[in-house]
């Protein structure tokens, strides 16, 4: 028999062909495109790296500039109430003969009062806006590898796959820190801000309590809201304890010590006043020379100038 009777041998069939490929070793990925792929997301990470830095630069600035309102706004409020308290024992002179003079100096002392308590408060829920913008900003420094099926290799701040820890491994993303060291001094900054808050808090419920009404009014508690979707802002900073309902109580950095509980102070006097606006102006829960110490640590090691 020639080789031309011979039936030509059968072509795979599509489905045994389908069948075959799965029996195959999948291929892992080559030390060559595992060293490309480090190429490509060391670049990626330092520019996601010099944003989010840039980013928590601004949100200090934001916070100067609302603590800073707040400080105006909070002695106009205390200056508005100490004179409530005064006008009743005042004299007033040749004025006197005016009829309701003194009726009608409290009435606008007490709008001014209450136009600067809303001030306060707004002021106070800036501070609080920043605080979470820290909280989410300090979380974003990691960049994740996008899955692709393509020859292109994209990055993301959003993780996608379980086995990316966003850090390459804990290579070096400039010279000497990975991304776990600049997470550490992110967190340490934001929890500068976070404790200071809380203190903020507790000044202005304290402030914006202020009331001479006769009976006095019932004083706003710790586990009140200051403002709509307060505790909402609160737990995306870890600040609102859902087992008690209420928001974390303030705390100082030295010690880690803080208060057990909040009462109010009947009607303080105006030492305790200036004392609660020394207190607001003088951020004892933010240090500034480690402040200081960080950006610049950070700016030496990601070339950018704060």
């Amino acid at each position: 028999m020639s080789i031309s009777q011979f039936p030509p041998p059968a072509s795979p069939s599509p489905a045994s062909s389908s069948s075959s490929s799965r029996l195959l070793p999948s291929s892992s990925p080559s030390p060559a495109s595992l060293s490309s792929s480090m190429r490509l997301w060391r670049p990626a990470a330092q520019r996601n790296l010099r944003n989010q830095w840039s980013k928590l630069q601004t949100c200090r600035q934001k916070w100067v500039s609302a603590c800073s309102a707040g400080k105006s706004q909070a002695t106009s409020l205390v200056n508005s109430y100490l004179s409530q308290t005064f006008v009743p024992t005042m004299k007033f002179g040749v004025l006197s003969d005016m009829v309701g003079i003194k009726e009608k100096t409290l009435k606008k002392l007490s709008k001014q009062q209450s136009l600067y308590r809303i001030k306060l408060l707004s002021s106070y829920k800036e501070m609080v806006d920043v605080v979470v913008e820290m909280v989410n900003v300090s979380r974003s420094l990691r960049c994740y590898m996008k899955p692709s099926n393509g020859s292109i290799i994209q990055f993301s701040g959003s993780k996608e796959d379980s086995d990316d820890a966003g850090d390459c491994g804990g290579i070096p993303v400039f010279n000497f820190l990975n991304i776990s060291a600049f997470e550490k001094m992110a967190e340490e900054l934001v929890e500068m801000f976070k404790r200071e808050v809380m203190i903020k808090r507790l000044l202005v419920m304290e402030l914006v309590s202020l009331s001479c009404e006769v009976p006095q009014p019932v004083k706003l508690s710790w586990s009140a809201e200051l403002y709509h979707g307060e505790f909402d802002d609160l737990s995306k900073c870890s600040l609102y304890s859902m087992e008690v309902c209420e928001p974390i109580l303030p705390t100082l950095r030295e010690d880690n010590l803080g208060i057990s509980s909040v009462s109010h102070t009947n009607q303080p006097t105006s030492e305790i006043l200036k004392i609660y606006l020394t207190t607001w102006l003088a951020e004892v829960n933010i240090d500034t020379h480690r402040m200081d110490e960080i950006l610049a640590m950070v700016g030496e090691e990601i070339r950018l100038t704060f």
